[in-house]
């Protein structure tokens, strides 16, 4: 917004910006109508970010038969993406890649609060 009036000095062509607007906070969850505050102390909480490659359900028989060497089939096929979740909730996939001698995962694919909530009906 721009003010539009001139002071004395000023040719009357000339404008005077407006103050600016003190930047707005967004109130902290739970907060009550009054209580405004930054949600930038969120930024620390530690979250556990976990990457499935597949599923399998089995009986404890078979789980206790299996020994150093065995194979265990999952329910996805190879190639196909893999389930990033943080805190068990599926945020995204992606694909493995190598990083430096090292496992990595590439997302191809950021799951929306929608799809979330579609997910869970």
């Amino acid at each position: 917004m721009v003010d539009t009036t001139t002071d004395a000095g000023l040719a009357p062509e000339t404008t005077v910006p407006a103050p600016a607007a003190p930047e707005p906070t967004t109130p902290a969850i739970g907060a009550t109508a009054g209580d405004v505050r930054p949600l930038g102390f969120l930024m620390d909480v530690r979250l556990q970010v976990s990457v499935e490659l597949g599923r399998r359900r089995c009986r404890i028989a078979e789980l206790l038969s299996l020994g150093q060497g065995s194979i265990l089939e999952l329910d996805k096929i190879a190639g196909e993406s893999l389930d990033i979740r943080v805190n068990d909730h599926l945020i995204a996939r992606g694909e493995a890649v190598v990083v430096n001698d090292k496992f990595g995962v590439r997302l191809t694919e950021i799951i929306t609060s929608a799809e979330n909530i579609g997910s869970l009906l």
